[in-house]
Parts: structure tokens; C-alpha cells; sequence
């Protein structure tokens, strides 16, 4: 019996120790990957939203388009490059979930679920991704982990 309990903690230890930068590191590659892919698509293509400023939320309706689709363009590029490497995760995280909600609201709210529909499900589960990391930061895979051991090392 000792010898199961035994295996239990080293097994449980294991997995702690790769919890702490796994899933954080797998949840940023897969959102910058998404967010790089829209912000290039952006960066590349015509601006559509002054077809939509109507639907955007107070204030963000209050911005002229050229400036919005600016904003959501370089927020997409920087918070994937962000992510990539762990700098500033917080940060890239909360304003990505700006954009993602002013998203939601503008062009998927009114589609309903489906994706196929360009529904709200993938804003949802961009922001349910985003929550880890901004409640719990990035992992010890970052650059941020090795920006807080150094200023606490002195």
C-alpha cells in the first residue's frame, strides 16, 4: 500500500511540475497563433469596419474606424508576439479581451452559437482562454517568470 501511495505523490508531483508551464504555454501559442492570423489578415486586407462602427460598443463607437481597425490590428500583431515570448502576458491578455468582447458585441453576438454561423463560440472560448493567463500569469516559460526571479533576487 505504501509503495501506491508512494507512486501517487511522485505521479501528482510530476504533474504539478509540468502544470506550472504547459497548459500556461500551450493556452499562449495557440492565442497568439489565432490573434498573429487575424492581425495579418488585417494588416493585409481592406478595412471593414466602418460597415460595422454602428454595432461597436460605447465608446469604442466614438472612434473613427481607420483608428479602431489600427488598434485592432497592432494589438492582435504585438499581444501575439507578446505571448509567444511571455512578456507583459497580463497586459496582452486584458487588452486582447477588450478587443475579443468588442468583437463578440459587434460581428458574432447576433448570430448566435455556431461557429459555422460566425457565431459567438469562438470569442467565448478566446476569452475563457485568456483567463488563466491573466488571472494566473503565463507560466514559468516566460519571460515574465524570469523578469520576476531576477527582480526579487535583488
Amino acid at each position: 500500500m505504501n509503495a501506491v501511495v508512494s507512486l501517487g505523490c511522485k505521479l501528482t508531483g510530476a504533474l504539478n511540475w509540468i502544470g506550472g508551464f504547459l497548459p500556461q504555454l500551450g493556452l499562449r501559442f495557440l492565442l497568439a497563433y489565432e490573434f498573429w492570423d487575424s492581425g495579418i489578415t488585417k494588416l493585409h486586407g481592406e478595412n471593414w469596419f466602418s460597415q460595422i462602427q454602428d454595432s461597436f460598443p460605447f465608446p469604442f463607437n466614438l472612434v473613427p474606424p481607420d483608428i479602431s481597425w489600427f488598434i485592432a490590428t497592432w494589438t492582435e500583431l504585438l499581444g501575439a508576439i507578446a505571448l509567444v515570448v511571455g512578456l507583459g502576458t497580463r497586459f496582452a491578455s486584458f487588452a486582447m479581451i477588450i478587443l475579443d468582447l468588442v468583437a463578440w458585441a459587434s460581428v458574432h453576438a447576433d448570430n448566435g452559437y455556431n461557429v459555422c454561423s460566425n457565431g459567438y463560440k469562438l470569442p467565448l472560448m478566446y476569452l475563457l482562454m485568456f483567463l488563466p493567463l491573466l488571472f494566473s500569469g503565463p507560466g514559468r516559460l516566460s519571460l515574465d517568470h524570469l523578469v520576476v526571479k531576477w527582480v526579487t533576487r535583488r
